[in-house]
């Protein structure tokens, strides 16, 4: 049996597929004009790739959203991940762990179930403050600039997090999850990341999106004003 020759030329066709992949990862759908620019591209061999990526299933095609200022033509077509391209990438449980879930979920309840979550998240919590800590040593103290510095903690535990200012306040974008495939069964750790998310802002956030619920991107909303900060215990 011959052994497929692994050219230059391939070696880079599948490491400029890795990088599309890690954009839209990150980013969430984009068009192709928007990756031609990322990459220093042209459109016409960004396309290329896609048309690949979409052979293999790796990538969804998707139609813009309608926009009122839009120009006249056919509307810009996007492309996003598809469930196949995102399992691709590290996750952090593997069916070992879904099964002792289940097992604790079985035995022990739900009550035990949410405290393993509790547990879990814990670390990652203490992690991401003590990220957030070293990059400013006073710490933003508005929930936006905070949910920055989260954003950033947060991708490197593996989230692609982003942060951004909306007209109502903002919002805290996770481009992926480590935990998806185990969150779909147990939305119990997608209710303990919130609730971390909430203590490292500064205030009440709300979920509004999940990827462990079919959605591209984990979302959640910050208000835009802050709460006012709770007088701190001094010792006696």
């Amino acid at each position: 049996m011959k052994s497929a020759i692994v050219t230059p030329e391939r070696t880079n066709d599948v490491r400029t597929r890795d990088r599309v992949s890690r954009l839209l990862l990150e980013r969430g759908p984009l068009t192709a004009v928007d990756l031609a620019t990322l990459l220093g591209m042209s459109s016409a061999g960004v396309r290329r790739h896609l048309d690949a990526l979409l052979a293999q299933g790796r990538v969804d095609e998707r139609e813009s959203p309608a926009r009122a200022n839009r120009g006249p033509g056919r509307p810009a077509r996007r492309y996003a991940l598809s469930e196949q391209g995102r399992a691709g990438f590290p996750h952090a449980y593997d069916d070992l762990a879904l099964a002792a879930l289940r097992h604790i979920a079985a035995s022990e309840g739900a009550e035990a179930v949410a405290r393993f979550t509790a547990e879990r998240v814990a670390g990652l919590e203490e992690r991401c403050r003590d990220a957030m800590d070293t990059a400013a040593a006073d710490g933003p103290e508005h929930p936006l600039a905070r949910a920055e510095a989260l954003a950033e903690a947060l991708t490197r535990e593996g989230y692609a997090a982003s942060a951004s200012a909306i007209a109502a306040g903002g919002q805290l974008c996770q481009h992926h999850c480590p935990v998806a495939h185990v969150a779909a069964e147990f939305p119990q750790l997608c209710e303990a990341e919130t609730q971390v998310i909430g203590r490292l802002v500064g205030t009440h956030v709300q979920r509004l999106a999940t990827i462990a619920h079919g959605d591209g991107v984990c979302t959640t909303y910050i208000p835009p004003t802050p709460p006012s900060r709770p007088h701190r215990r001094t010792s006696i």
